[in-house]
């Protein structure tokens, strides 16, 4: 997901990704444990963007 993607969305609608970024990486994780993805970067990229998430949450909240 992208930054403008991420600017252009509601706090909940932020809230929401979040938590569903959060289950797709903790899913991902476990995946990576049994078997070895076919791509692991994936894993890096949804960690990536559940931070991008919780710094504009944050950024809103200061506001």
């Amino acid at each position: 997901m992208k930054q403008s993607e991420i600017k252009e969305l509601s706090v909940e609608g932020l809230k929401e990704k979040s938590a569903e970024f959060k289950k797709q990486h903790s899913d991902l994780k476990l995946a990576h444990s049994v078997t070895p993805l076919e791509n692991p970067l994936l894993i890096r990229k949804v960690r990536r963007t559940v931070a991008r998430l919780a710094t504009e949450l944050t950024k809103r909240e200061l506001q």
